[in-house]
């Protein structure tokens, strides 16, 4: 089957936009999928699949102002396909917590590792709404169109991460103002 010069010049075209897309959001999308999945490593192949999936439908996207929406959904998609595989998981169940000593005097850094374990330990759906809303600063309603969720869905799982991240980091010492700087 012989391909003609219009055929290769429409694919050339569609290949530089979406190579000019992919290199302006990549590590936007990269540091998304981190916050999903908590692992560089991890984070890199799950963008490597969201993106390969982009490419497979790049000609489908009629509303090309529409496509990170689309690709956080591939992503989210992707990540929850993913989770569910049990050789996947990386956690362990145990009947007692561990105790957690908190020191006298924590910086910023401390704070925001103590943060970052807290998002970490949220459940995957939680997790993804806090990630959408908070880090990607969606709406509502542009959240519940990522995740597949109603609006409601949304406020319920953010409510109860918050929830839960401040029971986490609730012992932790205020900064004085000094030091929040």
């Amino acid at each position: 089957m012989e391909t003609t010069g219009v055929e290769l010049v429409s694919r050339d075209a569609r290949d530089a936009e979406f190579t000019a897309y992919m290199a302006a959001r990549q590590p936007s999308l990269l540091r998304t999928a981190y916050l999903l999945t908590g692992e560089r490593h991890a984070a890199e192949d799950l963008v490597q699949v969201a993106l390969g999936k982009l490419y497979l439908s790049w000609d489908k996207v009629q509303k090309r102002e529409l496509i990170d929406g689309y690709v956080r959904r591939i992503l989210v998609n992707e990540h929850n396909s993913l989770w569910r595989r049990a050789w996947k998981r990386n956690e362990t169940t145990t009947s007692e917590l561990p105790d957690q000593s908190v020191p006298a005097h924590e910086s910023h850094a401390e704070r925001n590792d103590a943060l970052w374990v807290a998002v970490q330990r949220l459940p995957r759906k939680q997790r993804a709404a806090v990630v959408l809303r908070y880090y990607e600063d969606l709406s509502e309603a542009e959240t519940a169109e990522v995740l597949g969720v109603s609006v409601g869905t949304v406020k319920s799982q953010t409510s109860r991460a918050i929830a839960s991240m401040r029971e986490h980091v609730r012992d932790l010492p205020q900064l004085s103002p000094e030091e929040e700087r």
